[in-house]
């Protein structure tokens, strides 16, 4: 018998061995990511205030194509793609960016949550073509939307700095 209790025949898991961190005095941070936290959390609630007046402006109709999420979902593809490519390619930017627009404000922005319950009310309200067309065109549209931001900025941004990154 170990001292941990677990008997000799049986496999050790590591666990024992862990440590945890050591503790370091507030203030004296090694680069932790309270402030990657807090972008993400400012951007995410701008993000989602942006995505409700969006909802508020074109309000679903039950039965019909649900517009809003659906132009929310392909514009926050769109601008992820463009945004990216600006923040990791372009230019030296801050390293809290990135986490603050994209993971904040564009994960705030677009839902694909809201896609899915749009579906399934689409369904319930007995609409299968208009289901099925949202689903799937939700789908394909902010994907390449996404792709479509990225050789655009590529492209613009190429044609800039004369050809050279």
């Amino acid at each position: 018998m170990l001292t941990s209790g677990v008997p000799d025949d049986l496999p050790q898991s590591g666990e024992d061995e862990v440590l945890p961190p050591p503790k370091r005095p507030l203030g004296q941070g090694g680069g932790g990511q309270g402030p990657a936290y807090a972008a993400v959390a400012v951007g995410g609630a701008a993000g989602a205030l942006a995505r409700y007046g969006l909802a508020l402006a074109l309000p679903p109709v039950p039965g019909q194509f649900p517009l809003a999420t659906f132009l929310t979902n392909v514009i926050g593809g769109l601008l992820i793609g463009v945004l990216i490519v600006l923040l990791t390619e372009t230019f030296t930017a801050h390293p809290l960016l990135r986490p603050l627009l994209v993971t904040g404000v564009l994960g705030g922005f677009t839902t694909f949550s809201t896609y899915a319950v749009d579906v399934q009310h689409l369904l319930a309200a007995h609409a299968i073509g208009v289901a099925l067309g949202y689903l799937f065109g939700t789908l394909v549209s902010a994907l390449a939307a996404t792709w479509g931001g990225i050789l655009l900025t590529r492209a613009l941004s190429g044609a800039l700095s004369g050809g050279v990154r």
